[in-house]
């Protein structure tokens, strides 16, 4: 399969995607392959909401749709268009993904794919139900698939390399077990906001889509502010009201007060509006329903404070952003080009 070819699959493969709606899906008739395939979609989209209560189908929706969005043709020419894939090829390529986040391993999978060699995929049990139907659609656009991607429930074999995603105690397990091949291995980490206070309403509001989409469970997620001294954390507040339906949401409802519970009983500084808490931590990594914040003096030291914990960070989120960071609102709405742990995923698999 050429470069093109997979181009042009991918196109298609991102309109079959767009279907997909929160209220009403809309089937588009001229689509390849369509028929089955959209019913058995839906179907997944509401399997992958029972099976796991973190995936409202808002949410699994939303991932559809910023796919459908990145595999336009024009993303995907920018996207490749730096790579000699002309020798890349014919190796076997195993990918454990994680399940925190709709199809939160899919870029792997397509990577590899384009890089023109075959994927052996190992899913979490949390995220099992979309990505093979979306393989499905690919072997029926292309027969040639049905020889390139397998899926496994058991321990990887028989693979010439692997992308694995995991916490930073199960990546000690995978440094170990693939030490003896090519691998990409993937830790904890989270990301972080710089607010310099004079952000309006309406950026701040923009920044809650940063923090509360997935409920915060993904590492692109916003975890921990960083704010000037003496920040006002009231126009904050205002700002990300509109969020408050989310405690609604009874596992998300119960980390709250967990959590609240905790840390009154631990009697720390707390600020909370009734949904989310903020509190005063030099941790990256905060759990559900509450985010860290530290304040800062000056910006060249915090740059540097940050430098210093680049290996900890996934996206630095800023509303005027420079190079390598994130504008608000953006998180969660990657380009292919944007690679996890800043590693290039495809000059990975091209030197295969």
């Amino acid at each position: 399969m050429t470069i093109d070819d997979h181009k042009s699959h991918l196109v298609k493969l991102g309109k079959f995607l767009k279907q997909f709606k929160i209220v009403e899906s809309v089937k588009d008739k001229s689509l390849p392959a369509n028929d089955r395939l959209f019913s058995l979609m839906e179907e997944k989209i509401d399997n992958a909401v029972h099976h796991n209560g973190w995936f409202t189908r808002e949410n699994v929706v939303f991932s559809l749709q910023q796919w459908s969005e990145a595999l336009k043709e024009e993303n995907l020419k920018l996207w490749l268009a730096e790579y000699d894939l002309s020798h890349s090829g014919g190796k076997t390529v195993g990918i454990v993904m994680a399940g925190n986040i709709p199809l939160v391993g899919f870029h792997d999978f397509i990577s590899v794919l384009v890089a023109g060699h075959n994927v052996l995929v190992k899913q979490s049990s949390n995220d099992q139900h979309i990505l093979p139907v979306i393989a499905q659609y690919l072997m029926k656009l292309d027969s040639r698939y049905e020889d390139r991607i397998r899926f496994t429930k058991d321990k990887l074999e028989e693979f010439d390399a692997v992308i694995a995603t995991g916490s930073d105690n199960t990546a000690r397990y995978f440094e170990y077990y693939f030490k003896d091949k090519p691998c990409i291995i993937r830790k904890n980490r989270n990301s972080v906001a710089i607010l310099t206070g004079d952000e309006t309403q309406e950026e701040l509001a923009e920044l809650g889509e940063d923090i509360f989409r997935y409920y915060g469970l993904g590492c692109r997620n916003v975890s921990k502010l960083y704010v000037p001294e003496n920040y006002d954390f009231d126009k904050f507040f205002k700002a990300i009201y509109d969020w408050n339906p989310i405690i609604h949401r009874d596992k998300y409802a119960n980390n709250y007060d967990y959590n609240k519970a905790v840390y009154l009983m631990s009697e720390f500084r707390l600020l909370e509006n009734g949904f989310l808490i903020l509190k005063e931590d030099k941790s990256f990594g905060s759990p559900i329903a509450t985010l860290f914040y530290e304040t800062y003096k000056n910006e060249d030291t915090l740059n540097k404070h940050l430098a210093k914990n680049i290996e900890r960070i996934q996206c630095i989120v800023k509303n005027v952003p420079t190079t390598g960071e994130v504008r608000f609102g953006h998180t969660q709405k990657p380009q292919l080009w944007d690679y996890a742990d800043n590693i290039d995923t495809i000059e990975f698999l091209s030197g295969l």
